[in-house]
């Protein structure tokens, strides 16, 4: 409230504007889009979310965020590509299966700090030695921890004739 009561408005602004300006000086700690960044068919396109991130030291484009994936994934050629140390993976049974039945074995998880934003995560990944179109991939453990849908959602499903 300091910010808006000190903050210069010019005479002539709309309330969209001003509503815009607020709402830029409220989202320090958020990530969001705003309908400028719409691509030209508006709210009616089907594309992927991609992002941009900074994952230790490095910026990594083609983020893909994907609300169907039960683990964030890092393809083992990225990790190569940012020279993160593969002393650094972990070791594990863990089997990733795709919507079309197939798997592929975790080559181990591996612990990485990603800032987003303004946020920082620090997040856990299944590293996969596959060819991919991403450089990285957010699943619901990422979508969860920055809190872009509620958990609770996910948990339970209560119908209308429910007791």
């Amino acid at each position: 409230m300091k910010i808006l009561n000190k903050a210069h408005v010019p005479d002539k602004i709309s309330v969209n504007h001003l509503e815009k300006i607020a709402s830029k000086i409220f989202e320090v700690n958020r990530v969001t889009f705003s309908d400028d960044e719409l691509p030209v068919e508006g709210t009616e396109h089907n594309r992927a979310l991609y992002l941009t991130v900074k994952c230790e030291d490095f910026m990594v484009t083609r983020v893909l965020v994907d609300n169907g994936s039960s683990a964030n994934i890092f393809p083992l050629s990225t990790l190569n590509k940012l020279k993160v140390d593969n002393d650094r993976i972990h070791r594990n049974n863990i089997c990733v299966r795709g919507f079309d039945d197939g798997g592929k074995d975790s080559v181990g998880d591996i612990i990485l700090e990603l800032t987003i934003g303004p946020i920082e995560f620090t997040m856990e990944f299944q590293v996969l030695d596959v060819a991919v179109s991403y450089n990285l991939l957010l699943g619901r453990p990422w979508i969860h921890a920055a809190k872009a849908v509620p958990s609770k959602l996910h948990q339970m499903v209560k119908f209308e004739g429910d007791r």
